[in-house]
């Protein structure tokens, strides 16, 4: 199995955990007088084996980004890049959101505000960043593609 595949797998297992809390909930209380159509320990069994798996991949997924290596940085270390990218690429644009929102005065008695960097400038930062994190991004999406999953 690749490690794109397992990720697709992984999410598919947390989906999966989500719909079982929702029918446990739904099995642990019912009106008066009616039957669930399952029991919670039938719904307990297959969450357990469901998270079974679930350990299980995120496991294998964190040994094959730990010990995979491309240009001599483990894709852990590109997730954690990227993640902090991700930061900056959203800060950054919330900046630039704030530095470029028209500002309405409505007597000469209002607070007046400046700008106190060049907005064309602040975009262009804005943009490297969000160019690095999407190269990033691509380059790991790539990688699960070509990856062996490594299964202990």
């Amino acid at each position: 199995m690749k490690l794109a595949e397992a990720l697709s797998c992984r999410a598919a297992l947390a989906d999966k955990v989500r719909q079982l809390g929702s029918r446990l909930n739904d099995c642990l209380k019912v009106q008066e007088g009616d039957v669930p159509i399952e029991t919670p320990e039938q719904v307990v069994a297959e969450l357990d084996g469901a998270l079974g798996e679930l350990r299980q991949l995120i496991y294998a997924i964190n040994i094959t980004n730990t010990s995979t290596e491309v240009d001599g940085r483990s894709v852990t270390s590109m997730l954690a890049e990227r993640d902090v990218l991700k930061m900056r690429v959203r800060t950054l644009s919330d900046g630039l959101r704030h530095l470029t929102e028209r500002e309405d005065r409505y007597n000469r008695n209002e607070v007046k505000y400046v700008r106190t960097v060049d907005a064309v400038e602040f975009r262009k930062l804005a943009d490297r960043s969000a160019s690095r994190l999407r190269e990033l991004d691509l380059k790991i999406q790539s990688i699960g593609w070509v990856t062996d999953l490594i299964e202990e």
